[in-house]
């Protein structure tokens, strides 16, 4: 898409902060919420990598503001950012996350699993109570969490990240239940997509990994895009507290052998 393109959609009136979206899933999700007239923050902490992202969804409705997820400091700025530039931040997309470790969890460093928890977890929370202060609070929206399958099942190799990802979903819940009315808050739990993040996942052998879904490929960030314009629009006014699982099918699988 292109800044000319994206200026023809009119302004929807609503803003949104989407975490970790320079690529993959919070690039295809400031996309989907770009294209149907939504005025963007993105963060990432590559800023040459965000700055290319802002350039190719539209200057005129996006901004983007580097730093560490997990860092206060820059969950603080990224909302005073947004709130500066657009006056509101109607919908917060928690997608910044870290899997740093692939092995058997019985033998991870427990920094590592620290370090995880407060990437994927912690910085939700932050980042959810920033945007509550500043908006929310007295104006409602909606919040979408990134989870992921692997917190729903074991996650053999991944159990790090399948741990927070639980932790998030239950976060979603109590978000749900204390931000309500105002607030909806739901989580989406992707299978494996198609990002540079999970490559390891599917690299080399795409086509024997895409054989396992029923619907006969893999995850693309449009996917999950959709899927939070539809958790972040009013046709979803009446759902809170969940968890929609996108998966392409895999889960009708389990226990078929």
């Amino acid at each position: 898409m292109t800044g000319q393109a994206q200026g023809q959609v009119p302004d929807s009136g609503k803003v949104a902060l989407v975490t970790g979206a320079s690529r993959g899933i919070g690039y295809g999700v400031a996309e989907a919420l770009v294209a149907r007239g939504d005025r963007v923050c993105i963060t990432g902490r590559n800023e040459d990598a965000l700055k290319e992202a802002v350039e190719r969804l539209g200057p005129d409705r996006v901004i983007g503001v580097a730093g560490k997820a997990h860092d206060v400091a820059h969950q603080a700025v990224a909302v005073e950012r947004t709130m500066e530039a657009f006056g509101r931040v109607d919908f917060l997309v928690n997608n910044a996350g870290t899997n740093p470790v692939f092995g058997p969890i019985a033998e991870l460093d427990l920094d590592v699993a620290r370090k995880v928890y407060e990437t994927n977890v912690i910085s939700a929370l932050g980042f959810a109570q920033q945007t509550w202060k500043a908006w929310q609070k007295e104006n409602g929206g909606a919040i979408v969490n990134i989870a992921s399958v692997a917190a729903i099942s074991a996650s053999p190799f991944i159990g790090a990240y399948g741990m927070s990802k639980a932790a998030m979903v239950n976060l979603t819940l109590q978000l749900a239940h204390e931000m309500a009315p105002l607030v909806r808050v739901n989580a989406i739990a992707p299978a494996v997509v198609k990002t540079k993040f999970a490559e390891a996942l599917y690299e080399g052998r795409e086509a024997e990994a895409a054989a396992a879904y029923p619907l006969g490929r893999l995850g693309v960030p449009q996917d999950i895009g959709g899927a939070a314009a539809f958790l972040t629009s009013d046709q979803s006014d009446w759902i809170t507290g969940q968890t929609l699982v996108v998966d392409g099918g895999i889960f009708l699988n389990a226990g078929v052998h």
